[in-house]
């Protein structure tokens, strides 16, 4: 590894998030990406690094009552290029903090070619280094050759989980005269005006025939060796919602409360929300549409929702399988593989997942290989943190090995002193988590460089 300090390996956002901290901290960094080196993934579309697969949403940005917007506020106050380009490049989406994809992973990648630290290498990797300090962050689409190369060194199968991409649809193809603009309570977020979501109605029979619908569309079909794959909670097919029972999506993302339809004066009985997907207001997606139909079913069904029967789509839905580490039972609490700890894993490798997750725990594991780099020991963030309850979930504590990934929620938070965890706790979580982290942040002043 000569000419470098450390190597990442993976151009997403953790392995992103990871090279702009150990950069900054002034250490040289190799970082390889197999996209645009004539390598291409199930799911990405683009070369661009820091690439939003699935959606365009980093969800909350409310860090004073949401798990995830803490863990936003806490990565901001670190320095976060996640972060930083997410909120060049929001688009309104009310109290969610939502990009246009386009432009976000472009500022990524324009930050990281420019930094004179950092070495972006259009290259597959195709084993684990055998020494050196790297960082392992590909993700859950892990190419098949390092992935075997991960999985002799650990010793352990892989697992896997099923993640959904929900379909794009142009602006100009919704009918507005029967869809309106609204965000759910009329909530206003840091941009937009309350009215940041399309919404498409639908009545009672129009539902029904909906779900009966996604029930009798022609679906994906699984390999043998892929039956038993679990599906990801977070992002679960609307398919397979459905299959739960005939109201399960009226309750989850097809839910009418709080949306006043201005031509009936109520609430729908169900209703289909898009969320601006560009800065040019051009795009929308489909806001928890994450699917495994086929796509000719996909297109049959979709233009049966009011207001998108001439819907015409930029992009429609897919599935695709992750897959991830036993950290808890292969990783150190600072991200090292115990069997070869010159390598750190980082992101949805890890076992977390989102895309806010992900980027977290690239800059912890930069941080901790800094501190290492410079021959000092860098504590963990405390576990009242959101940045340190991500990381002791992901390692240990109270998420066993064979769990699935989940995302940043305040279950892994000690509570708080004379509290619960019910509703209206939020505030002294998030009060004791910023008091921790500026104490950590103090006390790593002389660790960290």
């Amino acid at each position: 590894m000569s000419g470098f300090d450390i190597h990442i390996i993976g151009g997403g956002l953790a392995g992103s998030e990871a090279a702009w901290q150990l950069a900054g901290a002034g250490f040289r960094v190799r970082l390889s990406e197999m996209r645009g080196g004539g390598d291409m993934t199930p799911a990405h579309q683009g070369d661009a690094l820091a690439e939003m697969v699935c959606s365009n949403s980093f969800r909350s940005d409310d860090g004073d009552s949401n798990a995830v917007g803490l863990l936003h506020r806490e990565m901001r106050a670190l320095g976060s290029l996640i972060m930083r380009e997410a909120d060049a490049t929001k688009v309104p989406a009310g109290s969610a903090l939502a990009v246009d994809r386009d432009l976000f992973s472009g500022g990524v990648t324009k930050a990281l070619s420019e930094h004179p630290n950092i070495t972006i290498v259009r290259e597959r990797i195709d084993a684990l280094p055998s020494e050196g300090p790297t960082i392992v962050a590909t993700g859950p689409l892990t190419a098949a050759g390092l992935a075997t190369s991960i999985g002799a060194a650990t010793g352990k199968d892989a697992l896997a989980f099923f993640d959904a991409i929900a379909p794009i649809v142009y602006r100009d193809s919704i009918d507005m005269d029967v869809a309106w603009m609204a965000s759910r309570w009329d909530k206003v977020g840091p941009i937009g005006d309350g009215k940041d979501y399309i919404n498409c109605p639908m009545d009672k029979d129009q539902y029904h025939a909906f779900v009966q619908g996604l029930l009798d569309g022609e679906k994906t079909e699984f390999k043998d060796w892929e039956k038993d794959t679990p599906y990801f909670e977070g992002c679960m097919p609307i398919e397979v919602m459905a299959e739960r029972g005939i109201e399960t999506l009226r309750f989850g993302p097809m839910k009418g409360v709080g949306l006043d339809n201005p031509r009936t004066g109520r609430w729908p009985y169900a209703v289909v929300q898009l969320r601006q997907d560009n800065a040019l207001g051009t795009l929308w997606n489909m806001v928890g549409f994450q699917t495994k139909l086929k796509h000719g079913a996909q297109v049959e069904l979709f233009r049966t929702i009011p207001g998108l029967e001439k819907a015409e789509f930029a992009r429609l839905g897919g599935l695709h399988r992750n897959s991830f580490i036993r950290s808890p039972e292969l990783l150190d609490a600072q991200l090292r593989l115990k069997s070869a700890p010159h390598i750190r894993f980082a992101g949805q490798i890890t076992g977390c997942e989102g895309y806010v997750e992900s980027a977290a725990i690239g800059l912890v594991a930069a941080r901790f290989a800094a501190a290492e780099l410079a021959g000092r020991t860098l504590p963990p963030p405390p576990p009242e943190t959101a940045l340190g309850a991500l990381l002791g979930h992901i390692t240990g504590g109270a998420r066993a090995a064979g769990q699935p990934p989940v995302n940043g929620h305040f279950g892994p938070f000690p509570p708080p002193a004379g509290g619960g965890r019910g509703k209206g706790a939020e505030p002294g979580y998030t009060r004791r988590a910023g008091e921790a982290l500026a104490a950590w942040m103090k006390a790593a002043e002389g660790v960290a460089v």
